[in-house]
């Protein structure tokens, strides 16, 4: 019988911990496809930060460090400058990636550093408790914003993708989301692309997932996934913000 759909080899066949509903064992998933896809699993270096992101080093089996908080960008790149034959990824989210690891971040993709960037968004601090994230909404209520987001007194959210693509140094950026068969599929297809690019020694990639995180939301699995396609997406417009290899077809 023909096997049409399988455990990546690059993902650890273990049980996983995340909460219903949770986007990172699709993403997991995801990279891990992206890996095999390009035969790369016996020279793929994970740097896993701070955050419920930090589990992945369980998940993955390829060598992984773990980072200080925000510092993931900074480690890969000295793991991939003194083993440039090495595919180097980050696994981050948004309290780590969009607040400490801002500088990180943008002075990696500046430098064009030759890594990909997997950026799980899901608007809020998962691990610590549901505290306002640098990307969560306006209105957004949160432990540490229990009135909802108030632009006036904290500002507006940040913006990942289309902050980078005005750099001239990122290959490639793009948005996706996982709430959705259709944009799983787009998801892994940009992943892929992120890992090809890097292989093929394009520079420096990231690709921003919306996920979701229904326990921190106060939501059930499916009504945090409606909310993430009636109030994220809209505010967080899915597509490609910077392709240079592209744009020179």
């Amino acid at each position: 019988m023909a096997v049409v759909f399988d455990r990546p080899h690059a993902l650890a066949d273990v049980p996983m911990h995340y909460c219903p509903g949770c986007g990172h064992g699709i993403i997991h998933r995801l990279v891990a496809e992206a890996i095999d896809s390009i035969g790369a699993e016996g020279r793929t270096v994970g740097v896993a930060s701070v955050g419920c992101s930090v589990f992945s080093y369980n998940y993955f089996n390829v060598d992984m460090v773990q980072a200080a908080h925000g510092r993931a960008p900074a480690v890969a790149t000295g793991v991939k400058r003194a083993n440039p034959e090495n595919i180097v990824f980050t696994y981050q989210g948004d309290g780590d990636l969009a607040a400490i690891g801002t500088a990180e971040t943008v002075h990696s993709a500046a430098r064009g550093e030759n890594i990909t960037v997997i950026f799980v968004n899901n608007a809020i601090y998962g691990m610590t408790g549901g505290q306002m994230a640098p990307t969560s909404l306006p209105g957004q209520v949160t432990q540490t914003s229990p009135y909802g987001r108030d632009v006036a007194t904290v500002g507006y959210p940040v913006k990942v993708c289309e902050m980078l693509s005005q750099l001239d140094g990122p290959a490639y950026i793009e948005r996706v989301a996982v709430n959705s068969v259709a944009n799983i599929r787009k998801a892994g297809r940009a992943i892929k692309k992120a890992f090809r690019y890097q292989d093929e020694k394009k520079g420096f990639s990231l690709i921003e997932v919306i996920s979701t995180c229904p326990t921190n939301w106060g939501m059930t699995p499916e009504k945090a996934m409606k909310w993430a396609e009636e109030n994220m997406i809209p505010y967080y417009p899915l597509g490609v913000y910077r392709d240079k290899y592209a744009e020179k077809k």
